[in-house]
């Protein structure tokens, strides 16, 4: 196994996460397997408790893992599925040690962070990069860890020295060491500063980690007098320094590090130059593809984000990256109008009316609304008033878990006249309670006590807008994180009144999808569908809703499969002997022929022509 590192120095927030994500792109590129772990040096276990605000979103993975944001970057880029094992944090491994030291493992030697903790650090990380994450029953070949914060942080001390030693147990040829650092510009001054750098790798070798390659962060691209002053006082070659400037989308720093030969650096420190006797090289054109066709996207898609945690983007990451991945796919620049829930509410227009007209004027001017996941009464009148707005106008609406949710009390309100319908989240003496606390769940412990991970959710029927997009399945496996449900008791008067429930547990009782026939796209959805939405795998959910706002859902429903993918991919092709049929208007126009493995040939436009 070889292990590449990423550390950062200067100041947090550099892109440490997106960085450790391209450089495993390329090295996925260039032939290897590779996973991914995460360290965070704080003391909670997970990341479950943690507020957005501070954190940004928590990413949930396939087997319930509450995780830090990168993980979801991970995922993304890599295209593969992780556990809450490769994200490692402070109180992970002290609970380890803890329960070893009670059942009396340590033999009565006293415990300590050197050797206890250090060790238990490196026998987490050699045990999880083991463990196969692509899909296959092989392991990686190259396991790309994460430490994050900065280097000098008290709270990652004993991870540096555990990740020294490691170092030093896994031997030459074996372990890489990137160090992410700022290269700022003064405005007084007008030139690139490398002190901030130099001080950076002292501090680092201070504690006895060597950077094999350096990846600077600056603005516009470093002059060739600055790397040569790095190299000179950081001890790392010039052809070791690599510059990620600013770029106009992040799916161009994996072909930044392509083009500075990042990968040479890093497949030389690892020894793994050659497959036999030729080079690698990484295979990246369908990434440039996608990086090349988002930057010249001008069709706008507005959408109107409805939350309360819209002062910080990286609360709602995933939800964007989803509404990115859909819209570049059918050919639409995105614009998100961020619109605080708080401020559609009449107690705004009292308190500041600018904020509420604001409010207003963002949500009538787009062409899709989505009110996404989040706890707590706060804002919440605010999205009912938005998901009100979207069916009544006939504007495209996609709610997950608690949109979905409030779409259901709003229709209980509106449509079947039960003024008083509410969660018992939100009024727990509720007359009407159309949303209710989950038998299972805990009302007293907050960490990983609510429904998490990956649940099939079975489609009532294929008539359905969402069956159609998932590609007429039967069932789909979705990631979920919530505490309350639709109140089933309430289900056939919902129905009764005109609202589906197309999409329902393996019981039946618990409701997974709901849908308003009649309307142009009106979509709620328990779960949360943009955890596993990729760049080259938009989310079917995100493809209908951006689909319903551009003025192209009916093509894409009408697709044989009805899957839409900007690289051709077609889940419903296995193998190369079947053609794929063109559709218009429900009319085969030709037939398309030549697919291998389950593709054929993308085109300008999408997969299939129109």
């Amino acid at each position: 196994m070889k292990y590449v590192l990423v550390t950062g120095g200067v100041v947090s927030g550099l892109g440490k996460g997106v960085t450790a994500s391209s450089i495993g792109v390329l090295l996925k590129a260039c032939g290897l397997r590779v996973t991914s772990i995460k360290i965070d040096p704080y003391l909670n276990t997970d990341a479950g408790t943690m507020s957005p605000f501070e954190h940004g979103e928590v990413f949930v993975l396939d087997d319930g893992g509450e995780v830090d944001l990168d993980l979801g970057n991970y995922e993304r880029f890599l295209d593969i599925k992780l556990t809450r094992d490769n994200n490692i944090t402070t109180g992970k491994i002290y609970q380890s040690v803890i329960d070893k030291e009670r059942r009396g493992d340590y033999l009565g030697k006293t415990v300590q962070v050197v050797p206890h903790i250090t060790d238990e650090i490196q026998e987490w990380i050699e045990h999880v990069a083991m463990n196969p994450v692509d899909g296959t029953e092989e392991p990686a070949d190259v396991c790309v860890i994460e430490l994050g914060g900065t280097i000098g942080d008290i709270e990652s001390t004993s991870f540096i020295e555990a990740l020294g030693q490691f170092s030093y147990r896994v031997g030459p040829g074996n372990f890489c060491l990137v160090h992410v650092s700022l290269v700022p510009v003064l405005n007084v001054v007008g030139e690139q500063k490398t002190k901030p750098t130099q001080h950076s790798v002292r501090g680092l070798r201070g504690l006895g980690l060597l950077p094999d390659i350096l990846a600077c962060r600056s603005t516009q691209p470093l002059e060739e007098h600055v790397k040569v002053k790095l190299a000179q006082f950081c001890h790392v070659p010039i052809p070791n320094i690599i510059n990620l400037h600013d770029v106009m989308n992040i799916w161009h720093i994996p072909l930044l590090l392509r083009d500075q030969k990042a990968h040479e650096a890093i497949l030389k420190v690892l020894d793994l130059q050659c497959v036999g006797n030729v080079p690698r090289e990484p295979k990246l054109a369908e990434w440039t593809d996608r990086a090349s066709k988002c930057d010249k996207l001008k069709t706008p898609v507005r959408i109107a984000m409805v939350g309360k945690y819209t002062g910080l983007s990286d609360s709602y990451l995933s939800v964007l990256k989803a509404l990115l991945h859909a819209s570049v796919a059918l050919n639409r620049k995105l614009v998100v109008d961020w619109v605080p829930s708080c401020d559609l509410e009449d107690s705004t227009a009292e308190e500041s009316p600018d904020a509420y007209e604001k409010a207003w004027k963002s949500l009538k001017g787009a062409d899709g609304v989505l009110v996404p996941g989040g706890f707590g009464d706060r804002g919440v009148q605010g999205k009912i008033l938005a998901a009100k707005y979207a069916r009544e106008n006939n504007v495209p609406y996609l709610g997950i878990c608690l949109g979905m949710q409030i779409a259901v009390i709003e229709f209980a309100r509106s449509i079947m006249k039960l003024n008083g319908a509410n969660s018992t989240e939100f009024d727990p003496t509720t007359k009407t309670p159309c949303v209710i606390f989950m038998p299972e769940g805990s009302k007293t412990h907050m960490g990983a006590t609510m429904r998490l991970g990956s649940r099939r959710t079975y489609f009532q029927g294929n008539k359905c807008k969402s069956a159609k997009l998932y590609g007429n399945a039967s069932y789909v496996d979705e990631r979920h994180r919530h505490r309350y449900e639709v109140n089933p008791d309430m289900v056939p008067e919902f129905e009764k009144a005109g609202l589906s429930f197309v999409g329902r547990d393996e019981s039946g009782k618990r409701m997974e999808i709901i849908e308003l026939p009649t309307h142009r796209f009106f979509v709620g959805a328990q779960f949360h569908p943009e955890f596993k939405s990729r760049p080259g795998k938009p989310s079917p959910l995100f493809l209908g809703l951006i689909a319903a706002a551009s003025g192209q859902l009916d093509h894409l429903l009408q697709r044989p499969c009805g899957v839409f993918s900007p690289t051709g991919r077609c889940s419903c092709f296995s193998n190369g002997t079947q053609n794929l049929k063109v559709y218009k208007n429900g009319h085969v126009i030709k037939p398309l022929k030549g697919l291998v493995n389950g593709h054929y040939p993308a085109t300008g436009n999408g997969a299939i022509p129109i």
